[in-house]
């Protein structure tokens, strides 16, 4: 009987990665999340594409974790509760605790979780969310801490964060077959440096200001992703860990840039990706 090959790229691949250029000095990178004022651009960061080498975890996933890379493989996760994902109130009573109970038992030391918000991301005409197709990190040092404090309570605040607190997004794929399209790229937070990073502010009309940071290429980096996940895999990745800030934690960075690709090999016609992404304030030791 002829075995029929197997249609998802998988192994080392050369793909175009969106990076950022620095603004100018003096300049402040900003993104409008709605209409710009008058005369002003809704961002001001230009993408620079760089062909970059990413490395295919599948099969070694054991050899990566928080502390060292800030992402974390995790397999045989049992199937849902919630089987739609079009309804955020049913994601919140449904898959929400299953997200809680995955961080807790997979982040190191974890003692206690919030969740605060998801998206989801279908690669198709008219989805409210597309692939985020830029590298970027969700939070900076400073608006993790902005959201210990928004969502703890000034006075609960204060305690956590004097010991460690780290935002984790929780992402896996909805596809029903293993992800071909639009994959996610990621690189190891030990080869990652801080100048890398460029903070973005992120302006909303209610007057709140949350920052994210763009990504500026640098040849040592190392990127990789994790081909054809499944609906049973989650992939962790740390935005931001307090540890990574303190000298000689051991923790190296505590930030994992990450972004969605092209893959040149993706046969024509393949599924959309489809995808969901949870994001968690993690309190603990």
């Amino acid at each position: 009987m002829a075995i029929t090959p197997d249609p998802v790229p998988r192994g080392p691949v050369t793909a175009t990665i969106n990076f950022s250029h620095r603004p100018p000095p003096g300049v402040v990178a900003v993104n409008y999340v709605e209409d710009p004022p008058p005369g002003e651009p809704k961002r001001n960061v230009d993408t620079n594409p760089q062909d970059v080498l990413l490395a295919d975890i599948r099969g070694s996933e054991s050899q990566y974790n928080l502390d060292t890379d800030a992402f974390a493989a995790v397999r045989g996760v049992p199937e849902s509760a919630e089987r739609d994902f079009a309804d955020d109130e049913s994601i919140r009573a449904r898959y929400y605790p299953e997200v809680e109970r995955l961080l807790l038992e997979h982040v190191p030391g974890s003692t206690r979780v919030f969740l605060f918000d998801h998206t989801i991301r279908r690669a198709v005409p008219g989805a409210k969310r597309q692939p985020a197709m830029a590298a970027h990190i969700d939070q900076t040092p400073q608006s993790a801490a902005q959201r210990v404090r928004r969502h703890m309570g000034d006075d609960e605040a204060a305690a956590l964060l004097r010991g460690r607190y780290r935002i984790v997004n929780v992402w896996r794929p909805l596809n029903r077959a293993p992800v071909e399209s639009n994959p996610l790229a990621f690189a190891s937070s030990s080869t990652f440096r801080s100048e890398d990073a460029i903070p973005v502010e992120h302006r909303y009309p209610t007057g709140y200001t949350g920052q994210t940071a763009m990504i500026a290429h640098n040849e040592d980096q190392r990127w990789y992703y994790w081909s054809g996940m499944t609906g049973d895999e989650r992939l962790l990745l740390e935005c931001f860990d307090s540890e990574g800030i303190r000298e000689g934690s051991g923790v190296k960075g505590g930030r994992v840039p990450h972004t969605a690709f092209a893959d040149p090999r993706t046969r024509e016609g393949a599924e959309p990706r489809e995808s969901i992404e949870v994001r968690a304030l993690v309190f603990g030791p």
